[in-house]
């Protein structure tokens, strides 16, 4: 009876408090619906890694996690689901959102300089890509780089992804006026042609990797995926790519990143900071779309609803929808949607760029 109960023992405090935080995740992802299908395995991935004398993190979770996430598989593999999901048609209609999504990217620079105030390099660039608000791009810049927080880099980025709507309404409302929520921008309905729609991923994997090579692979994953969803011949392969794969990494991606959530690596003064940069990151993001918007305001004779500019962070599409929803709160008739879906999606590629060059600068 004693050996049985002797495992008991070998408890420690910090034991129970991941465990405890792998319970919170299983909460939030059923019962606040915070990003299920990643959350959910995360929590259940930090319960088996933090039992003294599992197998879990010395068997199967480290053998996905050298498998997927430590050659960067995973998240690779989740960006062709990513692809396929995409609709660029809002803006191939207006290239001029591309401007945008650049914009928001600005948080990410910011806060790699506030955390190379806390952190080695390595670790600061880390934090920072925290910014693009995109999970796997967070995920595979922090292992790229070889950053030792990952594990709380990666529930930084979901955390705050799943917190969007929170987050972003207040900011949005601070730096804009009432007037200003109220601009309608009507959408004037164009069509794509097929042959544009498939030339578009094609034509941004090139340019974008010749000009951020780091880039490469992220952007041409992700490209890859909306060039199954556009040719028309693969339609099979695309709905497979959106659903099936994309489930199905997401739950391996939420396994195997538990690796890091040992209580060792975890409890540390350093996780509530990277919380907080975190934070700010988001912040900033949104902040630089919106006075982006209101710059060109500024020159332009045709006014910009400033809010859309938010949504050029890489949350799609729920970014997009909150902007929308904001509108038509100020003014039933203020349909923003196609102009914010349209920044949304421009903030996807900007994201894995502003990921490249990360990783061009401190790779």
């Amino acid at each position: 009876m004693e050996i049985l109960y002797e495992n008991l023992l070998k408890f420690q405090w910090q034991d129970i408090v991941m465990i405890l935080l792998g319970c919170l995740l299983i909460f939030l992802a059923i019962k606040k619906e915070m990003e299920p299908s990643l959350l959910l395995p995360m929590g259940l991935g930090t319960i088996l890694v933090n039992i003294p004398g599992s197998t879990a993190l010395l068997g199967p979770i480290n053998e996905l996690y050298n498998a997927g996430i430590a050659n960067e598989l995973f998240p690779l593999l989740l960006f062709i689901g990513i692809g396929a999901m995409i609709d660029f048609g809002p803006l191939l209609t207006n290239p001029k959102l591309m401007l945008f999504g650049a914009a928001a990217q600005f948080g990410i620079f910011f806060t790699l300089c506030m955390a190379s105030m806390f952190f080695g390099d390595i670790d600061a660039a880390s934090i920072a890509i925290i910014g693009a608000a995109d999970g796997p791009t967070s995920i595979a810049v922090a292992n790229t780089l070889g950053s030792s927080k990952v594990g709380a880099i990666t529930v930084a980025a979901y955390s705050y992804m799943a917190l969007v709507p929170i987050i972003q309404p207040p900011v949005i409302k601070a730096l804009t006026t009432k007037k200003e929520r109220m601009i309608r921008m009507p959408y004037e309905q164009r069509s794509v042609s097929k042959t544009t729609r498939i030339m578009f991923p094609i034509i941004i994997t090139v340019v974008a990797s010749a000009i951020v090579p780091d880039a490469t692979a992220l952007i041409g994953f992700l490209m890859f995926g909306n060039l199954i969803r556009e040719c028309g011949v693969l339609d099979s392969l695309s709905d497979t790519a959106q659903n099936v794969l994309a489930n199905l990494i997401t739950i391996f991606l939420g396994i195997s990143v538990a690796r890091n959530m040992t209580a060792a690596q975890f409890l540390q003064p350093d996780t509530l900071l990277i919380m907080g940069l975190g934070l700010v990151a988001f912040i900033v993001d949104t902040a630089g779309g919106v006075l982006f918007a209101k710059l060109l305001n500024v020159f332009s004779k045709k006014k910009i609803n400033p809010m859309i500019g938010a949504a050029g962070i890489s949350a799609f599409p729920m970014s997009g929808r909150i902007v929308h929803k904001m509108g038509l709160a100020e003014d039933p008739q203020n349909h923003l949607l196609m102009h914010s879906i349209g920044v949304n999606v421009s903030g996807q590629i900007a994201s894995v760029i502003a990921g490249g060059i990360i990783l061009s600068m401190f790779g």
